[in-house]
């Protein structure tokens, strides 16, 4: 791995650790409010209660005034940005995806065990943060039981939260890594945003909104270039898993993140050897396993568990982001651990590292996936988003809902350091007409709708004769 320029993204091992969630900010017009107060006592300052001979009459009625009580789209109520956060509103924001990670990968996995994925090698790598971010800005487009669910999903108070601008901000704000995030809009040519989400989005997200021809293929590879941008290099492609190009389609949602973190201690590439790498099955495998030998001096964070241990090692000087690695004890199995492996416990464990200086051997790799997030949203309760009575008139007047989720992850080990990336794409499509092809054996009457009496009965096997 080459560290000729600075690259980004998510944080701890796997893509297991992100942030988000909900909370409350003093009011940034408090201390305007309060000055204004204070004005009103001025001596010298005019009556409040006098009328001023050109003012209008507040009872008076404007004819040509709209109807407050009309529904208008462009007012739909926007979260307050949260520009500052203190630490319990930090923590509460990292538990709620950190929760909302471990259900999401546990579902995966659970599909994966229970033959509803195509089988894999049993790697699975999934980013909360990215997969979060997507689902916080399709929940602000939505209301009723759509943004109800969205909001449990999320861990989430309300589905209107605004702090993802500056947990975002707080995220990236480091010199230890580099960490980015981006957010995409694409809506179709002739599909109208409601203007009220579009500044949401902008505001909140800072998402780049475009109206583009989703069935034209130039488009689609111009979200791949966006994608390989925002990820520097290390995803490419985005649009063949969504299924684009798709003249059907409405809006393209989108989260990219990229991480590049250097190891605190670096392992010496001299010492990295191709070593025995036991599988489940007892298989023994030859891999290039790095080590570090132990050191008083740069002692690593390590904590023994009931059936496992874990490791943490840290990026940078600061130390502030670091990599978890969850060691099941010969007795136990990587299948057993991740049964009580959930985001209580992952807390639990990363509570009680304490430094010690060890000898560390870990393998050098290199993990490419793309997951369809659909099922297992729907198996954590995201119905009504992901069918045709999703209720997102808050975004778009057009009837669309999700109809597509997928996660494109990449994650690099070496002795220099962590290199991660993810995006994360929604695409909305509008609910096609049914559908009632006769390709396949079927029967046939004719009858007189009167009477009811059937004149003739035909069961067709093969059209052909």
């Amino acid at each position: 791995m080459r560290w000729t320029r600075p690259l980004a993204a998510l944080t701890t091992a796997g893509l297991l650790l992100a942030a988000c969630g909900q909370a409350t900010a003093d009011d940034p017009l408090a201390d305007d409010a309060a000055d204004d107060a204070a004005d009103a006592t001025d001596p010298d300052a005019p009556d409040p209660d006098a009328t001023h001979p050109d003012a209008p009459d507040p009872d008076a009625t404007d004819p040509d005034a709209a109807d407050p009580d009309a529904a208008d789209r462009s007012d739909v109520p926007s979260p307050t940005l949260v520009r500052e956060l203190n630490p319990d509103d930090v923590a509460s924001l990292g538990a709620a995806v950190t929760a909302f990670g471990f259900d999401l990968h546990r579902t995966l996995l659970d599909e994966a065990a229970a033959g509803v994925s195509e089988p894999g090698t049993g790697n699975l790598v999934t980013s909360p943060l990215s997969a979060a971010v997507l689902l916080a800005m399709v929940a602000a487009g939505a209301e009723g039981e759509t943004a109800e669910q969205l909001a449990a999903v999320l861990h989430l108070d309300d589905h209107l939260d605004a702090r993802f601008a500056t947990l975002l901000a707080q995220l990236t704000a480091t010199d230890d890594v580099t960490l980015t995030s981006a957010n995409g809009l694409w809506a179709n040519e002739g599909v109208d945003l409601e203007p009220g989400y579009t500044a949401l989005v902008e505001e909140v997200f800072d998402a780049e909104v475009q109206q583009v021809p989703l069935g034209d293929p130039q488009t689609a590879a111009a979200i791949d270039d966006w994608v390989e941008q925002h990820t520097e290099g290390m995803i490419d492609e985005l649009a063949d898993g969504l299924g684009l190009p798709d003249g059907g389609a409405v809006l393209l949602l989108a989260n990219a993140i990229a991480f590049l973190g250097e190891w605190s201690v670096a392992f010496d590439p001299e010492f990295t050897t191709e070593r025995g790498f036991t599988l489940s099955d007892g298989t023994i495998v030859e891999l290039p396993l790095m080590y570090r030998a132990s050191d008083p001096e740069a002692p690593v964070l390590t904590a023994t568990r009931e059936g496992y241990q874990v490791l943490r090692l840290t990026y940078g000087t600061e130390g502030r982001f670091g990599m978890e690695i969850f060691l099941p004890d010969p007795d136990n199995d990587l299948p057993t651990l991740l049964t009580t492996l959930d985001a209580e416990e992952w807390a639990a464990a990363v509570a009680a590292l304490e430094e010690r200086a060890v000898d560390v051997t870990l393998p050098r790799f290199t993990l490419e996936g793309e997951q369809d997030l659909g099922g297992a949203l729907r198996a954590r309760g995201v119905t009504r988003a992901l069918g045709p009575d999703a209720e997102l008139a808050p975004m778009t007047p057009a009837a669309v809902f999700l109809d597509r989720v997928v996660q494109v992850t990449y994650l690099e080990v070496d002795e220099e350091g962590t290199r991660a990336a993810a995006v994360t794409g929604g695409l909305m499509t509008t609910s096609a007409p049914p559908q009632f092809t006769v390709d396949r054996p079927f029967a046939l009457t004719i009858s007189e709708s009167d009477s009811g009496t059937v004149l003739l009965l035909a069961t067709i096997e093969d059209p052909r004769g």
